[in-house]
């Protein structure tokens, strides 16, 4: 089981602060730092200073960083067009001597897309259009070097592109989808996923999507070994009942709310919630750090949680 963070910086962060994470993540030990890919603050909070962009910040801590991996869960396919979205990925997979991760869905937020005027199309078109932006970055990053690259398409025709840059990464970066879809999910997924993550999710809930993507593998005959399977949740981690209310009480969650939906209490427990993941399949776990001044928190999963797995 590996373990990365994951941050949500549209609650409120700077590149300053966010930077300072990923050190401390890449210092402890953990194998990613990701970050959200949202321009609206969510629930009671300011979300001041503001949105950062989730590309730009992956640029910045390509060049302030050395080891960690970086990536996003998940860059909205309705924030970008694919073409310069696969240019900006390659871009940032240079950067960083070809540690980036690609996460994409299809955008959720409509309230942030009206907020910065972007369109929000209903959601069998948003599945269309990540389907479409899908075949269209993989084309683009597997063109071999000096040939052309077309794709007729509703949304994204292509005509004639060098397919320039490439990434570092060869055959690509990891791409990663999720999400609890029935049905389009897990076909794309067994389509272009180099990893699937299920976000927020009980042990139940994930075992039932997991068995439906190795389902859809098994339609095109793609081995389920191939992909990485992954959870995301809250982490809230203490080394006594008080350290997990203060930590709970600094998100605005409540300590029994958080044991029963997230990662959390002491290391014990935190060990015994991963340990139940990983029967049903789970490999890497995103740990939602909700509270970016708190890097002692980051310090006491890696020495309590991460050095026992």
């Amino acid at each position: 089981m590996e373990l990365r963070i994951f941050t949500e910086p549209q609650q409120g962060a700077s590149y300053d602060q966010l930077l300072a994470v990923a050190r401390c993540a890449e210092d402890a030990g953990y194998g990613a730092f990701f970050r959200s890919d949202h321009y609206l603050v969510m629930g009671d909070v300011s979300g001041e200073p503001g949105p950062t962009d989730a590309w730009t910040t992956l640029a910045g801590l390509a060049r302030d960083t050395s080891r960690i991996r970086l990536g996003t869960l998940m860059t909205a396919a309705t924030f970008r067009l694919p073409g310069p979205l696969a240019i900006t990925v390659a871009q940032v997979d240079q950067m960083s001597g070809g540690r980036v991760e690609l996460g994409i869905g299809t955008g959720w937020y409509a309230e942030e897309h009206s907020a910065y005027g972007m369109p929000f199309p209903p959601l069998a078109e948003r599945f269309d259009r990540l389907e479409e932006q899908l075949a269209v970055i993989t084309g683009l990053w597997s063109t071999p070097a000096g040939e052309r690259f077309d794709h007729d398409g509703r949304y994204y025709p292509v005509r004639n592109s060098p397919a320039l840059p490439k990434p570092v990464q060869r055959p690509r970066p990891p791409i990663l989808l999720g999400g609890t879809g029935p049905k389009r999910t897990p076909r794309l997924a067994a389509r272009y996923a180099d990893e699937f993550n299920l976000p927020f999710a009980s042990v139940p809930d994930t075992a039932a999507q997991f068995d439906r993507v190795r389902a859809a593998c098994a339609e095109i005959d793609r081995n389920p070994a191939e992909m990485v399977w992954s959870n995301a949740l809250v982490l809230c981690c203490g080394r006594d009942d008080a350290e997990v209310a203060r930590r709970a009480a600094a998100i605005g969650r409540d300590p029994d709310e958080l044991r029963a939906n997230g990662l959390a209490g002491t290391p014990a427990e935190v060990l015994d919630t991963i340990g139940r993941y990983a029967e049903i399949g789970s490999q890497r776990l995103y740990l939602q750090v909700l509270d970016l001044s708190d890097l002692e928190h980051l310090e006491l999963v890696a020495s309590e949680v991460m050095a026992k797995l």
